[in-house]
């Protein structure tokens, strides 16, 4: 019970000494935001790498030899 009425008693005194205008994240909060940044770099750079080794070309299925001259005919 004591401690509980020791932080009631210094809440305010705690209060009084912040001032809201001079709150920054500080160093801790620069090298969070730093990692994060370098992550997302990094996962967007390995990104690139894969997709640059994604053929986006269609081929024609190996059992239908004639599937490309049959796939624009109309009424099938």
């Amino acid at each position: 019970m004591s401690a509980h009425l020791a932080l009631t008693q210094l809440v305010p005194f705690a209060a009084e000494e912040l001032d809201k205008n001079k709150v920054t994240p500080g160093v801790l909060g620069f090298v969070v935001f730093a990692v994060m940044a370098l992550a997302v770099w990094m996962l967007m750079k390995s990104m690139n790498r894969h997709m640059g080794k994604v053929s986006f070309e269609e081929s024609a299925p190996a059992d239908t030899p004639d599937a490309p001259a049959s796939a624009g005919a109309p009424g099938k």
